[in-house]
């Protein structure tokens, strides 16, 4: 729970202060799901435990965001539990759900491992292609996407030990990538 506050006050602290592009990775449901993922992939919970784990960290993370934004611009405090802040507390449920087995598979060796560890590269290229369809081109859009697509493969060499794994995660992040981005279509994130 701890985690979880630290992630939506920080990341609130992030967007208010850190300029484009980087600025931006707060705003990033992506980057919330690589969070997930890398708190199971680094914890040694068993699948269940990593699973609620990480949906309580996302969860939580939601309110302490509105928190933050209440006490840093004067936000109204029923953001905290508006229909808004819902959604996104019952869209972190689901990807708690999956990034945080993911997080656990990821470390654990199976013929899941390797797709496992695509699920950080594959979210973050999705929310890149996201940004693309929107068919805005201006530099900082791409400049952007840039630091998505980078942080995609430093993360996936950062849990991936070895040329042959690492290149198979990239390559099983090419199909991830396609459902994460129809996901995020039907989710509304566009």
């Amino acid at each position: 729970m701890v985690a979880g506050f630290l992630l939506g006050f920080l990341d609130f602290v992030w967007i208010k202060y850190v300029p484009f592009p980087f600025g931006g990775l707060g705003n990033s449901i992506a980057v919330w799901a690589v969070a997930a993922f890398l708190l199971t992939f680094w914890s040694r919970w068993k699948l269940v435990g990593a699973v609620v784990g990480a949906v309580v960290f996302l969860v939580v993370a939601v309110p302490s965001y509105y928190v933050a934004a209440a006490l840093i611009q004067n936000d109204d405090w029923s953001n905290v539990y508006s229909a808004v802040a819902l959604l996104w507390m019952g869209l972190a449920v689901v990807a708690g759900a999956v990034f945080g087995a993911g997080g656990v598979l990821a470390r654990t060796p199976s013929r899941w491992q390797i797709p496992a560890a695509a699920l950080p590269a594959a979210v973050l290229f999705a929310e890149g292609a996201i940004q693309l369809a929107r068919g805005d081109r201006r530099a900082e859009t791409l400049g952007y996407v840039a630091v998505l697509v980078a942080l995609a493969v430093a993360v996936t060499l950062l849990i991936v030990r070895g040329r042959r794994p690492r290149g198979l995660a990239l390559a099983y992040a090419v199909p991830l990538t396609a459902v994460g981005y129809l996901m995020l279509l039907a989710s509304g994130f566009r």
